[in-house]
């Protein structure tokens, strides 16, 4: 039995208090970093960024997210299964993670506990994601 289809038996036996599909694929914020020269008073500094595609997909992820107000502050559990347009993308929720910060939760420090799954999807490259409110 694949992986994802346990992981799917567990999943659908659990009630979340929020549930949100998100389109787009998110970058691996990891891998893809780029380095860019920034001046500091009259120092010139090397620093690392977010690539073009993860700050697109932060802008994609803002725009199709539900805004609480007020935000949850007390701890949660994620459940992400990531749909990618193909099997070659590293597994990374961390830019979901970051989206839901400011928007749904106070900091995704409150997130005690993850599940995190992947799923390949060609035409519609997605995020199933869960919160459970502890």
């Amino acid at each position: 039995m694949a992986i994802t289809n346990i992981l799917d038996n567990i999943i659908n036996g659990l009630e979340w208090d929020i549930e949100l599909i998100i389109q787009g694929e998110p970058a691996s914020k990891a891998n893809s970093r780029r380095l860019v020269k920034k001046r500091f008073g009259n120092k010139v500094r090397t620093i690392s960024i977010k690539s073009a595609k993860a700050l697109a997909y932060e802008k994609q992820f803002a725009s199709q997210c539900l805004k609480l107000d007020p935000l949850i502050e007390a701890d949660v559990l994620l459940y992400c299964k990531i749909f990618y347009a193909s099997r070659r993308p590293d597994l990374d929720e961390s830019l979901i993670m970051d989206g839901l910060q400011g928007v749904i939760i106070k900091n995704d420090r409150q997130i005690k506990g993850k599940i995190i799954a992947h799923g390949v999807d060609r035409e519609q490259p997605r995020a199933h994601i869960g919160l459970k409110i502890a």
